[in-house]
């Protein structure tokens, strides 16, 4: 692979940054850029061009890793009763939680049926919904979590497996993730949550004209990228993921909220060009850096979480959501 795309390069970065964090290992790292570039060769090439030394890249003679398959984990993609695993925050919501109804449903998309994990309140009267975008570990247990809180605000709550042609995350070998995803493209990713859109649209517990939007970290990248596209949604909030083309950012209809991490330079570096371009239009925005902290913030199953600051991100997305849907 000579060329990196927008989201490609994104996700090797990211996992540069956890390798030389000591939070991923040299062989996970290796293999995750292995599955996203198609060969050790290019593999190679692209981990050079993020800033690896010759000592960290593989040799381009090491076989292609093998995917295997892996044993779904409790709650992937499921609705497993219990507590999240690994969960420290305490606005954390168990499945099984009272007042709150959930469920995984299945979704026409592009000729298929896609998986996707709802959650919301119990009482049936019509309110807002959010579309929820995973992380670049697919539909995980803390995402399912994530859909659950909002559930509790009083949101119905959508998270898709954007994985779900290929099987399902929790089919996967979790170092294939991420590579799946790239190949899959963002425009296959934001027509499932057309569907997705759609759907809610269609139900009798939601506000048709009262729908959201928020991701984290690659799905930050693609609510950013939704917000261009979807204009019937209302707000948006995109959690430390890479933003839109400058040139596209007129376009956007939905109120926008960043959410960016102090010391997350990959991202919160370029974010002053996107608050110029945002400054120029009659886009309602929003964009916050939120101090001390790190990629990956809210993440509470993450090492990089911070409670603090997680938990006001979290506050003010409910309060952009509650001014604009």
């Amino acid at each position: 692979m000579t060329h990196l795309g927008k989201f490609e390069k994104y996700l090797i970065e990211e996992f540069f940054d956890d390798y030389r964090a000591g939070d991923m290992t040299g062989r996970t790292f290796t293999r995750r850029v292995a599955f996203i570039t198609g060969s050790m060769a290019a593999a190679s090439a692209a981990m050079l061009l993020v800033g690896c030394t010759p000592d960290e890249v593989p040799r381009s003679t090491d076989p292609m890793p093998t995917a295997k398959p892996t044993a779904a984990s409790p709650g992937a993609g499921t609705a497993a009763a219990g507590a999240v695993p690994g969960a420290k925050s305490p606005l954390s919501v168990p499945e099984g939680a009272t007042g709150l109804t959930t469920a995984t449903i299945q979704i026409a998309a592009g000729g298929i049926e896609i998986s996707g994990y709802l959650a919301r309140p119990e009482a049936g009267t019509a309110g807002p919904a959010v579309l929820v975008c995973h992380e670049n570990r697919g539909l995980t247990p803390h995402i399912e979590d994530v859909v659950r809180r909002f559930a509790k605000s009083g949101y119905a709550a959508l998270a898709l497996d954007l994985l779900s042609r290929e099987g399902g995350t929790a089919s996967m070998d979790p170092d294939t993730v991420p590579g799946a995803l790239t190949k899959s493209g963002a425009q296959r990713h934001i027509a499932d949550f057309t569907a997705a859109f759609d759907y809610l649209q269609s139900q009798d517990f939601v506000d048709p004209d009262r729908i959201a939007m928020t991701g984290y970290c690659f799905g930050g990248g693609i609510t950013w990228q939704s917000a261009v596209e979807l204009p019937g949604l209302k707000a948006t909030a995109a959690f430390y993921g890479p933003s839109p083309d400058l040139d596209k950012v007129p376009t956007i209809r939905p109120a926008v909220f960043g959410v960016y991490a102090e010391l997350d330079q990959r991202i919160t570096g370029p974010m002053p060009a996107l608050q110029d371009a945002l400054d120029a239009t009659e886009v309602r925005h929003k964009l916050t850096v939120y101090p001390g902290v790190d990629h990956a913030f809210h993440n509470d199953t993450s090492t990089r979480y911070d409670e603090v600051q997680a938990t006001a991100a979290w506050n003010d997305t409910l309060a952009w959501f509650g001014q604009y849907v």
